[in-house]
Formats: structure tokens, sequence, C-alpha cells
């Protein structure tokens, strides 16, 4: 490689851009658009996202914005595909999964702040504040919609509800993000969509939850 400036400068030209706009220009807009997916498939498969953005970088000669270039470093990649591997076989496992997931209540919200934070590592504080926000908020939506429908599955005898859910939930990332990465725009009224739905499992996961944890009166005893 020409490591001149006139050869780095070519070698730059020759990066893609890691979202297609489809419509929308590489600015602000867009830059918030990526933000909120990877806060949305942050809360789903976390290693996952690490990983497919840090080789995209790394082997694809995608150009990664902000502060995500970090992801291409060959530890994180290796850290990121390790630990992908182990939560694949940990996702599909009955109670397993949803120990996996009270872990990551504490990993992926973070994970999904920073994340779209660092895609305005370009853009000053105010605006990495304001996606990490957005970011934290719709990983911490996933995450629980996900975390509280396989809880509820694993009160079920039957295991391949839950192989089903998981193999569901990878191929919701898979999709998702690959809209994200081409058609933005649809992928942003899928996930508004994606939102209301979520929103409508948890409002009937805390109703059931109440159930269970409400006391329950007893008659007093006749004296």
């Amino acid at each position: 490689m020409d490591w001149t400036p006139a050869g780095l400068a070519v070698a730059a030209e020759g990066l893609r851009p890691l979202l297609d706009g489809g419509g929308i220009p590489l600015d602000l807009a867009s830059l918030t658009a990526l933000a909120a997916g990877l806060g949305w498939a942050s809360g789903l498969r976390l290693y996952a996202l690490v990983f497919v953005l840090g080789a995209l970088g790394r082997f694809a000669g995608v150009s990664l914005p902000g502060g995500l270039a970090v992801l291409s470093h060959p530890l994180v990649l290796g850290l990121s595909g390790l630990l992908l591997l182990v939560e694949f076989g940990a996702d599909k496992l009955p109670w397993l999964d949803s120990v996996w997931d009270a872990v990551h209540t504490f990993i992926r919200i973070p994970a999904g702040a920073a994340l779209a934070a660092a895609v305005m590592g370009d853009q000053g504080g105010a605006a990495q504040v304001a996606l990490g926000l957005l970011g934290g908020t719709l990983a911490a939506g996933t995450h629980f919609a996900k975390a509280g429908t396989r809880a509820a599955l694993n009160t079920s005898p039957e295991p391949v509800s839950n192989v089903a859910a998981s193999v569901g939930e990878d191929a919701l990332f898979a999709g998702g993000l690959w809209t994200l990465l081409h058609h933005p725009l649809v992928f942003l009224a899928a996930l508004a969509l994606f939102a209301v739905v979520a929103g409508l499992v948890l409002r009937a996961l805390w109703g059931v939850m109440k159930k269970v944890l409400r006391p329950r009166m007893r008659p007093a005893a006749p004296r």
C-alpha cells in the first residue's frame, strides 16, 4: 500500500460508507437512522452486531463513522466473535437464556447507548449525548421485550418453542441489519412498528407480572 498522502487519499476514496442512503444523504439524518438501528440491534444480538460491524470495517472496505472504527481492531473482533458463538448456544437453551438475558440487562443497554453515541463521534458532544439516550432507550425496549417473551416461553414444557423463538430472533436481527444498511427509510418505518408491538408486549407482560406478584387476600378465619 502507498502510505504517501496521495496514496492514502486514493485509498480513502475507495472506502464504501457504512450506510447506503437509499435516498438519505450521509448527513445527520442518516447518522441518526444508523444510531437508532444500532441501539435496536444491541438489545437483540449485541455481540453479533459488534462482530458484523467490525468485520465490515476490516475486511469489506466499509468506512465506519465516528468512533465505530475501534470495532475493527483484531482484539475486539476476536472477543466479539467468541461471545457471539457463546450467546448463539446459550440463547437456545431453556432457562439458561433467561439467566443470560438477566445478566445482559446491565450490558446490552449501556452498549446500545455507547454504540449510538459513537456514531456521532465527529458531530459534537450534544449529538453524542442525544443519540446515546436514543440508542439506550431502543436497546432497553428491545431487550426487555425479548427477555420477557423468552421468560414467558420458559414456562411451557415444550423446548421447541424456545429454540424457534431464538432462531426467529436471529433472522430478525439479520434482516433488520441488512435493511438498515441498504434501505434505511424502510428500516425506520419497520422500527416504528416494532416499537408499537414491543410496547404492547411489555404492557401485557407487566399485567401478567402484577397478577403473579399481587398478594392474595385470604379471608379471615372465623372465631
